[in-house]
């Protein structure tokens, strides 16, 4: 599917450059790299609740930047469906194979991408899978990988918990889970967060991404064994083998996902000091922390995508059937409509955009939330003295269409 330019006669209708001219702002490059809030805000004044956006490649979608609107459209697959084949510009050819877009947009034979009841039968034995892994130890095993990685940087003082510790935790222990080798854990790290990055090598990652699980999903096939690969091979729902190497794939994506969060968790802890202490004292609960995460920094940014069913008015907008929608919840979590003090206490408030919400909120949310629970609590108490060897103001984030990602964590401790 080759790209078009987007104008002339060939502009699709329902695109942002149909609407509005030249007026429109894209979700990628330099700026959008170091300043995405600042985008979604100026959005927000210029057009309201939603806007006209452009993603990589200069693909026109509609960015939903208010919090009730982000709810109504998350809320109903049967007016925003998840398949991506109602999609028009992909339907008409302009989405090329080799897009940055395809790996998170286009339809697959998972429970992300399909709506009724193959979104029933497919979503059922994921769920099913994923609470037979926790009752087999997910705790057990954050708290191994945890302690191993630290093993790596304990002797030496000094680490940069991004790279040595948040990028692998949750990583290693979904692959223990679902049943891959570690070494093979570890060449995922690099091509999941390739992917949610995007860019030109995007589509290849998500090719090695997709050949190290089909051949996991062939080996348990033939040698079966007690994890969620072998478990999705032999639920009821019957998937093939397709099905399961996607359903797995969603799997490690979400885990790549949740490396964010701990990050960003990880940072709200170690610049303030009465966080901290409280931490280690045990009068706080890393769970407040989290939920402060999920409200000010979620893990994904902006979630792919949802597809108009029909024409339809959004946030006084006109979206025609086929048009693109991808649901801002950074910025839906900061609306001030439905947030206007934005500095006021969120502790105990569960009602953020983080995971989503409607048929397709994350269904693996309790695991991560383990797993960032225990990766947390061991660091702090293998590590005396932890703290940050840079002023706060000096951490920095880089951010994709996707996700915002903190460039680095270095911190000291005593040995």
């Amino acid at each position: 599917m080759n790209e078009q330019p987007l104008n002339g006669p060939d502009v699709p209708r329902g695109c942002p450059v149909a609407h509005g001219g030249a007026d429109f702002t894209r979700l990628y490059g330099p700026e959008a790299a170091t300043d995405p809030q600042g985008i979604y805000e100026r959005l927000r004044k210029e057009h309201g609740s939603v806007a006209p956006v452009l993603l990589e490649g200069d693909v026109p979608a509609w960015l939903v930047l208010g919090y009730r609107d982000s709810r109504r459209v998350l809320d109903n697959p049967s007016q925003f469906p998840r398949d991506s084949r109602t999609w028009r510009d992909w339907q008409e050819g302009r989405i090329a194979e080799t897009s940055a877009l395809v790996p998170m947009l286009a339809w697959r034979p998972d429970c992300v991408s399909q709506d009724g009841e193959p979104h029933r039968r497919l979503r059922g034995a994921v769920n099913d899978v994923l609470q037979a892994a926790v009752g087999r130890g997910i705790r057990r095993h954050a708290t191994h990988f945890a302690n191993k990685q630290i093993d790596r940087f304990a002797a030496v003082g000094r680490a940069e918990l991004v790279a040595d510790y948040a990028d692998f935790v949750p990583m290693l222990v979904m692959s223990r889970v679902l049943g891959l080798a570690e070494v093979e854990g570890r060449r995922l790290v690099e091509s999941c967060g390739q992917l949610l990055k995007g860019g030109e090598d995007a589509v290849e990652h998500d090719g090695i991404i997709r050949e190290i699980l089909g051949k996991l999903v062939e080996h348990r096939r033939a040698e079966p064994s007690s994890d969620l690969a072998t478990d999705l091979l032999d639920h009821h729902a019957a998937l093939d083998h397709d099905e399961v190497v996607d359903h797995l794939r969603m799997v490690m994506i979400a885990a790549a996902v949740t490396t964010n969060l701990l990050a960003r968790v990880l940072r709200l802890v170690l610049t303030d000091a009465s966080r901290l202490s409280g931490l280690i004292g045990g009068q706080l609960n890393i769970s407040a922390v989290m939920g402060e995460a999920m409200w000010n920094s979620p893990p994904l940014s902006v979630l792919p995508g949802r597809f108009a069913a029909g024409d339809i008015e959004l946030g006084g907008h006109r979206i025609e059937g086929g048009d693109l929608l991808v649901l801002g919840l950074a910025p839906g979590n900061f609306d001030p409509e439905a947030r206007p003090d934005a500095g006021a206490s969120v502790e105990g408030n569960q009602a953020h955009l983080a995971f989503g919400s409607g048929p397709h909120e994350c269904p693996g949310q309790s695991m991560g939330q383990s797993m960032i629970e225990i990766a947390v609590d061991v660091l702090l108490h293998r590590l005396p003295g932890l703290r940050l060897a840079v002023p706060a103001d000096e951490l920095t984030s880089t951010a994709s269409t996707w996700e915002s990602r903190l460039d680095s964590l270095p911190v000291e401790f005593s040995v």
